[in-house]
């Protein structure tokens, strides 16, 4: 049996330009990792992460569970697609392995089997599970088709807008079933045999069609599939489903814990290239909900980034809010990318705005436990005020680092990309600390917390935010509140909760006072208060029209105080109410006996 027919040649044309692709773009990314990332490889591959990995290349590749945790409907679509095109194969490959043997096969042979096997017996049960499997990815081809025309009714307000790229090989990529389908039911049509699906549509055929137009068909059906099979993988490594080779190796390498920093660098290109632009980031973003700005969403962002055309206007236009983050079924470190696009857009470090460090301390106390108030809760004084009354009533003694100023701790400054100066001020900070002998630091903001926790050098300091240091004195008996009848309702701020994982100790504190009512959106999914400190593009009318959508939500909970535990979110959320709006440290301060 000879495995060759001239409609195989665009299939065997299109495989071998997107595997050569593959090998050269992996092969670049691979080569330009610095070596620390390579040893995390070589040391990663003989542990159980790499089984980790396979599974969860399974779970998230082939199944896609996160996106049914987003959408059940675009679940299922993808995991059709993704899940029923590698069992077609797997299976595929075992039908010509019990026809044939252990005969070598060569690659179109296993992709048109039905086309050169008609002179052989028919196994019936292979022809029925082919067919299911078949019928599998044709139901996910009509979701991706209703995803396209009507995707509000599969629960996604917008869908992303696709590059020339895209175009070509989504439109081959729609049409490679549907023509495997014509292809082998004509072929059954002429020969018999077929399944369920094929051999009845065969039979229609032939019943219908005459023999002379059923050949004629057969011979185009074939071409047209093996057509579409080679447009799309020459397509395939320039467009969005890049992402199909590239999601597997970068499960891998996060397993092996190769990450992105705040500086470009090759790993980044696994991350990049690994996003489908599914467009499940879009809907959770608050610029487009409220602003309707709906071209710098992270979908776009990386697709900028990946094509070399990104610009100031879609790297800075965003909240780093992570709520898009949150939902990619990728796991992609949307904000981390961001920040490195910023630094080399942005990162010009001048060496004589820094003078001033030398020698400047402007702490005052003494204590094992320190507080880094910040520079947003200096700039709401009754935070500091209040936390100032836990500290005595509680009988601790504290450092002070920053009541009559000092050096902010770096984070807005690395938001904006200026990563070489954020360092400078880090640094100073760090050497601070470590100065006056602290073993816990404790701060009211979240921008501090999250970047001491995450980007400070503070081995044997404890970095604790005031709500779960709040907690902590009231769980070992050194501070007594009084439950009130006031109701209260929390917002969460984006890095308290997304940013450090902190979501029950807030609430255990406020639940310590008096009732708490949660808003219909809140924990992973909590709403930004709009006016984030990443965001130099939106103007000040806009962070309000965002902190008003926000307030409105906490409002329907019949709250009469709203509380968030971040300085920057009190300011902002208190520009879009007239309720009253106080940070956790305030009600504490007012509830202590």
């Amino acid at each position: 049996m000879t495995f060759f027919a001239p409609f195989c040649i665009p299939f065997l044309a299109g495989v071998a330009v997107m595997f050569v692709t593959l090998a050269w773009k992996w092969g670049v990314w691979l080569y330009r990792l610095p070596r620390s990332d390579k040893r995390l490889i070589v040391r990663g591959v003989p542990t159980r992460a790499t089984f980790a990995a396979i599974g969860e290349t399974v779970s998230e590749s082939l199944l896609h569970r996160r996106i049914f945790r987003v959408n059940p409907l675009l679940g299922y679509m993808h995991m059709s697609l993704a899940f029923g095109w590698f069992l077609l194969i797997v299976v595929g490959w075992t039908e010509t392995l019990a026809y044939m043997g252990l005969r070598w096969v060569p690659i179109q042979g296993h992709v048109f089997f039905r086309y050169f096997s008609t002179g052989l017996q028919h196994k019936p049960l292979f022809d029925f599970v082919m067919d299911l499997l078949l019928l599998f990815v044709l139901s996910g081809v009509a979701l991706a088709w209703g995803k396209r025309f009507f995707s509000r009714r599969m629960g996604m307000r917008r869908t992303t807008r696709h590059m020339p790229g895209d175009r070509v090989a989504l439109s081959a990529l729609w049409f490679v079933f549907p023509a495997r389908l014509v292809a082998e039911s004509a072929t059954c049509s002429l020969y018999g045999g077929g399944g369920f699906l094929t051999g009845t549509l065969g039979g229609w055929m032939a019943d219908h069609i005459s023999t002379l137009a059923l050949m004629n068909l057969e011979s185009a059906a074939w071409w047209f599939y093996s057509s579409c099979l080679g447009v799309f993988f020459v397509a395939l490594p320039f467009s969005r489903y890049m992402h199909i080779f590239t999601e597997i190796p970068l499960i891998f390498l996060r397993r092996y814990k190769l990450r992105s920093g705040e500086k470009e660098s090759s790993f980044d290109n696994f991350q990049v290239e690994a996003c489908s632009r599914c467009g499940i980031c879009i809907d959770p973003c608050q610029l487009q909900e409220v602003l309707g700005v709906n071209t710098v969403q992270s979908v776009y962002f990386l697709r900028d980034r990946r094509y070399g055309m990104l610009r100031r206007e879609v790297a800075d236009n965003c909240l780093l809010c992570g709520r898009c983050a949150e939902k990619c079924p990728v796991g992609i470190d949307l904000n981390t990318l961001r920040i490195s696009s910023r630094d080399k857009l942005h990162n010009v470090p001048d060496e004589r705005r820094y003078g001033y460090f030398k020698g400047l301390d402007r702490s005052s106390g003494a204590g094992k436990v320190g507080y880094f108030a910040g520079c947003m809760t200096l700039l709401t004084p009754r935070t500091l005020s209040a936390m100032s009354m836990i500290f005595d009533a509680a009988g601790e003694e504290v450092w002070w680092a920053d009541r009559e100023g000092g050096v902010c701790c770096g984070r807005p400054l690395k938001l904006a990309g200026e990563t070489d100066s954020a360092r400078k001020m880090m640094n100073y900070n760090a050497e601070l600390f470590r100065k006056h002998g602290i073993t816990t630091l404790v701060t009211s903001c979240p921008i501090c917390l999250k970047v001491f926790r995450e980007d400070y050098a503070l081995e044997g300091i404890e970095v604790l935010h005031h709500s779960e240091y709040i907690l902590r004195l009231l769980q070992t008996g050194r501070l007594a509140l009084r439950h009130g009848a006031t109701r209260f309702t929390y917002h969460d701020p984006c890095e308290l909760g997304r940013g450090c994982g902190v979501y029950d100790q807030p609430r255990a504190v406020i639940e310590a006072v008096g009732e708490l009512l949660e808003p219909a959106r809140t924990r992973e999914n909590a709403l930004c208060c709009g006016s984030s400190v990443a965001n130099t593009a939106i103007t000040d009318a806009q962070q309000v029209r965002i902190a008003r959508s926000v307030t409105e939500e906490l409002e329907q909970t019949g709250a009469e105080v709203i509380v968030t535990a971040c300085p920057l979110c009190k300011k902002a959320l208190g520009r879009g109410t007239q309720r009253e709006v106080r940070d956790l440290a305030e009600i504490v301060a007012r509830a202590v006996e």
